[in-house]
């Protein structure tokens, strides 16, 4: 029907179409609703998008195909035809390896051509072909040639790592690397490698292709295919192995050399149990036959190959194939060249089993030995055991195996000690000792002998293997110090994290070889020592692959620190002690050495060196049962010197080569510190230019305060003081050294006088009826009572009271009033003597001289103040004789005195103080006497003179002796207490 309008929507197929207007004058007509037209629009436009995206991948696809196709044919044209593959799988080329100066060790293959014995793939029992597909290539019999998943995860690590670090081969894959390509890892050859595979998988069976890589892969020890490998480890056909033999034989295919079960059982079990466990994932077998083929024994036939430093070439071998693979190894004709010395290994060899055939008689059967030169690493000579062909364990290279190295380590805690500021001389206690452990008993360790030295210098304790001074340094430096410079020096087998300080001891396992490497940084100065067991590699073409320099060998010691070490190993005279003289350690030029045994005598071990050479010895049972009391010196010593001596012969050398920055000095013998006045013995000792010694603290002399026993304090009278020449360890030896009747010094300072002491006598006037005033002061700490005594003579034997016991103190006052008339003319000595709270007693002394008799007279009887109370001391001496009065003076009035505050309470410390002699008194000198007047009179000394045990002048009054009587025993005469 036309249109009655003249408007029209636009054709979506024409964009460049403009919309119509409606014509002028022409009747309008409402549009139809288009609300459902754009839906129908999205969807085509949808369908439209999807269509063109599918048409367009489809193109990408056909164009990636035909480049494919293309790059396929290119690269196929260029390789060898598939059809050649029954042709080159028998064909192989053996690697060689030679010692250091071309003489073979071993080819590794047969002579013949290598031992293979090729089997049909009907003889082959199905749990061998399960085994191998499990762990080799779980998707052989349904992959074109490739595993796409195992190429894309490698791809992914290659591109992360940025170089070929991982493959994703199949076993189709693994027949191409061996047969048609070389063993270079590029991008090339990986598509080389897929478009052969391909190839082969398009043209032969799977069996038959499983039947060439069962008879091509290498099984090691000389097995090339699964036949020889069959023969070679249990000694039976192919067809008649059980599930855990056909496990083990599928798990040496990854790493021959690593699996080896003649060499690592225990690594071939570990595989041999990967295995089984894949078998069991992937539906081979169950799990009651994974567990019964995991718990079998291996069963080995022995197996015997004539080769020569045959530990060595398993070594050497083992680093190759981690090195370059299996396939190179063993199929690309290299020829190695080792740092071996063959007839140095010859030659140790025959050592070895010379000393053998006695120390079995000991209880060992076992010995390994390597010889190494620390200036490059080189392994010169490597035997790890007695004999690698004997049944059982012989092929066990215990050169690598973890062993306990006994004392050997102790070396390294005293060079820890060293960089934390100890010296040779430093003293170390060789006395029992007990240390924390945690939560269990507390360690205490004893020495080989089980007897103790006391005293003992870092050298000596070294020198001579001393247990409990090393375990009291590690103790003080810590654990992680020894872990620490172990690992600089190349023991990364020391990797536990429940050491204890049993480690210095020999507590963690090591290898040999590290040990050896360990003590070569010592020879070496203090240089890291990487072990080198290969020199060069060249290809069968004459490219050469490795042609090695000296590794580097960074400085991971002080050079004075290792020099200080291995001048002390080297010292004869310092193991003597221990080792005595003449022993296999001992050598005429400088050789260092350290022996190493282990609880209850199953590791004996020596390690010693020069700066050419380093020896390491271990003797012992590979089953780790002990020996009949074999020590490192009466065992692995016997091998280590004639070694060592064969090592050096034509080396003519006379002293070790000195770093700069070492002083020699005379120290004292015990202390190892720079002698003092009162050091009787002294040695020479080496030490670090900047960081000397001070001077000996051992041997010292300390001031006692005679009345406390303790040390003087800034305030004990000089009188009080005495000298004494002591030997002093440090309080925590203080028992060991009194039961050595060692003189120790006092641990306590005197608190008692804690200002200073002011105790003074004089005679201050004369009256008219011959009364002497005594004045004075009595000021002491703690301030208890006084009291005045007289007595004939300089030196009295009998003492008279002049006055009781006063409980007020005085300063600078009247002290009390003696009657002179009714004595006989003569020299009277007059004493004061004050005690403490604590029953401690000064005394101060002076004299008078009475010059004619005294007229008859009452005498007089002091009495105290009667404010004052006197106090009783805490003991009461009774005077010797005291003298009658035949008359009752008139009672004198004393002045009055002042009062002091007494001190605070002094308690005497814990150490007793020992006993004092007193030194002989001086005799008093008496001055010219005072003239007397018509009464009585007397003539005395003002100020007078002292006479006291120990005479020190005290603010310039008199003098001040201390009482006899004190804290630690009596000193002198004990002063009786005068009665009332």
């Amino acid at each position: 029907m036309p249109s009655t309008s003249s408007w029209e929507p636009l054709q979506d197929s024409d964009p460049k179409a403009t919309r119509r207007l409606p014509t002028q004058g022409a009747p309008s007509r409402r549009p139809r609703p288009q609300r459902s037209r754009p839906q129908r629009s999205v969807w085509a436009t949808l369908w439209q998008g999807i269509l063109l995206g599918v048409m367009g991948a489809l193109l990408l696809i056909l164009l990636g195909i035909g480049v494919g196709l293309g790059i396929y044919g290119v690269y196929a044209a260029s390789l060898p035809s598939p059809d050649e593959l029954h042709d080159r799988a028998a064909a192989f080329k053996s690697a060689k390896i030679h010692d250091r100066r071309g003489q073979l060790l071993f080819e590794v293959f047969d002579p013949t051509g290598g031992r293979r014995t090729l089997v049909r793939i009907d003889e082959v029992p199905r749990h061998l072909i399960d085994a191998v597909v499990a762990t080799e290539d779980e998707t052989f019999f349904v992959n074109p040639g490739l595993n796409p998943f195992a190429i894309l995860r490698a791809l992914i690590a290659d591109l992360r790592e940025g170089e070929i670090v991982q493959g994703g081969s199949t076993i189709t894959q693994q027949v191409v690397k061996n047969i048609f390509l070389t063993p270079e890892r590029t991008l090339s050859r990986k598509v080389n490698e897929a478009i052969l595979a391909a190839e082969l998988t398009r043209r032969y069976s799977k069996n038959e292709i499983l039947e060439i890589y069962l008879n091509e892969v290498y099984f090691g020890n000389l097995a090339y295919g699964m036949g020889a490998a069959s023969e070679t480890y249990f000694g039976k056909h192919v067809s008649r192995l059980t599930l855990p033999e056909a496990a083990l034989l599928a798990g040496l295919i990854q790493s021959p050399a690593l699996y080896d079960p003649y060499t690592n059982p225990q690594a071939a079990l570990a595989r041999r149990a990967i295995v089984l466990r894949r078998m069991r994932e992937s539906g081979f077998i169950t799990a009651a036959q994974e567990r019964e083929a995991a718990a079998a024994p291996l069963d080995l036939v022995p197996h015997r190959v004539v080769m020569e430093a045959p530990h060595m070439v398993m070594y050497v071998r083992e680093e190759l194939e981690r090195q370059y693979g299996t396939e190179t190894l063993y199929g690309g004709g290299l020829q190695v060249y080792t740092t071996l010395d063959l007839t140095l290994q010859h030659q140790v060899e025959e050592i070895v089993r010379q000393q053998m055939a006695g120390l079995s008689e000991r209880g060992a059967s076992n010995a390994a030995v390597v010889v190494m030169d620390p200036r490059t690493g080189d392994i010169l000579a490597m035997v790890g055991s007695v004999d690698f062909y004997r049944p059982g364990d012989g092929q066990v290279n215990v050169a690598r195996r973890l062993r306990q190295p006994g004392s050997t380590i102790k070396s390294f805690t005293y060079l820890a000690a060293l960089e934390r500021g100890w010296t040779p001389g430093t003293m170390l206690m060789d006395v029992r000792q007990a240390f924390p452990d945690g939560a269990n008993p507390p360690y205490i360790p004893e020495n080989y002998d089980k007897k103790e030295m006391g005293p003992v210098s870092l050298r000596t304790a070294l020198a001579c293997s001393r247990n409990i001074p090393a375990v009291s340094t590690l103790h003080q430096i810590g654990l992680p110090a020894l872990l620490d410079i172990s690992h600089r020096l190349g023991m990364v087998s020391l990797n536990r994290p429940d050491y204890g300080l049993a480690l210095t001891l020999g507590g963690g396992d090591v290898t040999l070889l590290e040990m050896v490497a360990a003590y070569g940084a010592l020879a070496n100065g203090g240089q890291q020592v990487t072990t080198r067991p290969v020199l060069r590699i060249v290809d069968q073409q004459g490219a050469v692959w490795l042609d090695q320099e000296p590794p580097a060998m960074p400085q991971v010691v002080d050079p004075r620190h290792a020099y200080l070490i291995s001048h002390i190993l080297a010292d004869n005279e310092a193991r003597i002690p221990s080792f005595g003289r003449g022993s296999a350690l001992e050598f005429a030029n400088p050789v260092a050495v350290k022996t190493g045994t282990t609880d209850d005598y199953r590791d004996s071990w020596t390690v010693g060196y020069t700066p050419e050479v380093v020896v390491g010895v271990w003797v012992g049972n590979n089953d780790n049962t002990p020996t009949d009391r074999l020590t490192g010196s009466r065992g692995a010593a016997l091998i280590w010197r004639e070694v060592i001596a064969l090592a050096l012969e034509g080396q003519a050398r006379d002293e070790w080569p000195r770093p700069d920055g070492l002083v020699e000095m005379e120290v004292c013998a015990l202390s190892g510190q720079r002698p003092g006045p009162h050091c009787s013995e002294t040695r020479q000792e080496l030490f670090l230019a900047d960081h000397l010694p001070e001077e000996c603290t051992v041997h010292r002399v300390v001031r006692v305060c005679q009345i406390t026993g303790a040390l003087a304090a800034e305030h004990c009278p000089e009188e009080t003081v005495e000298e004494r020449l002591v030997e002093d360890y440090g309080p925590s030896w203080d028992s060991w050294a009194q039961a050595q009747g060692i003189v120790i010094p006092p641990r306590e300072t005197c608190t008692l006088h804690q200002r200073p002491v002011h105790v003074t006598l004089r005679v201050a006037e004369q009256s008219q009826t011959g009364i002497l005033q005594l004045a004075g002061s009595t000021d002491i700490p703690d301030f208890a009572a006084y009291w005045v005594e007289v007595g004939r003579g300089e030196q009295p034997s009998h003492w008279t009271p002049v006055t009781p016991p006063i409980a007020a103190p005085v300063m600078d006052d009247t002290l009390a009033n003696w009657d002179s008339a009714r004595v006989e003319p003569g020299l009277y000595t007059l004493r004061l003597i004050v005690s403490d709270q604590h029953g401690h007693r000064y005394q101060a002394t002076t004299t008078a001289w009475i010059e004619r008799a005294a007229t008859p007279t009452p005498s007089i009887s002091p009495t105290p103040l009667p404010s004052l109370t006197p106090t009783p001391l805490p003991e009461t001496p009774t005077p010797v004789s005291t003298a009658t009065p035949t008359a009752a003076p008139p009672t004198l009035t004393p002045s009055p005195v002042n009062t002091a505050t007494p001190a605070a309470t002094w308690t005497p410390g814990p150490t007793p103080a020992p006993s004092f002699t007193p030194t002989s008194e001086p005799t008093a000198t008496a001055t010219a006497p005072l003239t007397a007047t018509p009464t009585p009179s007397a003539t005395l000394e003002s100020p007078a003179t002292v006479t006291p045990v120990a005479t020190y002048p005290v603010e310039g009054e008199g003098e001040v002796t201390p009482s006899p009587q004190g804290q630690g025993g009596d000193i002198g005469t004990r002063l009786p207490m005068p009665t009332q």
